[in-house]
């Protein structure tokens, strides 16, 4: 129960520090999660998108792996996808016991319901969906995850406090104790999904069209910050394989 408590504290904290402050209701529910799934906000195991919690891809895979998850199965639905329209669908089943007969979950991605930085990548977002499914009919998770609501996560955001005033660059104090700088938010994604800041810092600056970060306005920092998440938490190695594009090559020596 210690252990416990420890948990929901240090999810709390995270909480407030990335998202503002939660409201009483989405406090309860994240001390239920942290009791019953052990889902860590410090993991990525969370997000906190208009003022509700879902569970990551991560989050799911960390709740089987706990469970002791005897397999996990995906097939394509050849007969419901279009290869020529990107439009994939998959059937995932989760095995939670080798006794187990199997959770059956379905997931279809095609360019209206996947950002755009996965386009291209309709195969890898459906067949990630399908097993979120699977594994939350599998385990009893009531959450939606955030692969499941498409271009939905993009739009949906914490209600915004009506006191605090827009601040113009990315390094720009926040007078709101509620609201956390977007600097603190781009640097907890950082230590969540165990990034590279200076490419982080490289590609930021480029997906804004700035010389550096700094010179960014707040509008272009958030549009990055929420990028950044989607992309990690959907495909986190195809990120890597990005933010390592902007790696400066080692100088050779005379």
């Amino acid at each position: 129960m210690k252990n416990r408590i420890v948990g929901f504290r240090s999810n709390a904290k995270l909480a407030r520090a990335a998202w503002g402050e939660p409201s009483k209701i989405a406090l309860q529910n994240l001390k239920q999660l942290t009791s019953l799934h052990s889902l860590s906000v410090a993991a990525g195991d969370l997000q906190f998108l208009g003022g509700k919690w879902y569970v990551t891809h991560s989050g799911l895979l960390g709740i089987a792996r706990r469970n002791r998850c005897c397999g996990i199965k995906s097939d394509l639905v050849e007969r419901h996808s279009d290869p020529a329209a990107a439009r994939w669908v998959f059937k995932a089943t989760v095995y939670d016991s080798r006794r187990s007969r199997g959770f059956v979950g379905y997931g279809d991605a095609d360019p209206s319901n996947v950002s755009t930085l996965m386009r291209g990548a309709e195969m890898r977002v459906a067949e990630t969906r399908a097993v979120n499914r699977a594994l939350r009919k599998a385990y009893g998770i009531g959450l939606c995850s955030v692969d499941e609501l498409g271009l939905l996560s993009s739009t949906l955001k914490s209600p915004p406090n009506p006191a605090q005033p827009t601040a113009p660059l990315v390094g720009g104090s926040s007078n709101d104790g509620h609201r956390p700088r977007l600097r603190d938010q781009l640097c907890l994604l950082i230590r969540q999904h165990s990034l590279e800041p200076t490419l982080v810092k490289a590609y930021a600056a480029d997906f804004c069209g700035t010389q550096t970060l700094k010179h960014a306005s707040r509008d272009l920092v958030e549009s990055f910050i929420s990028h950044l998440a989607e992309a990690a938490n959907e495909d986190r190695d195809g990120l890597v394989c990005k933010l390592n594009s902007y790696a400066r090559p080692a100088e050779a020596k005379p």
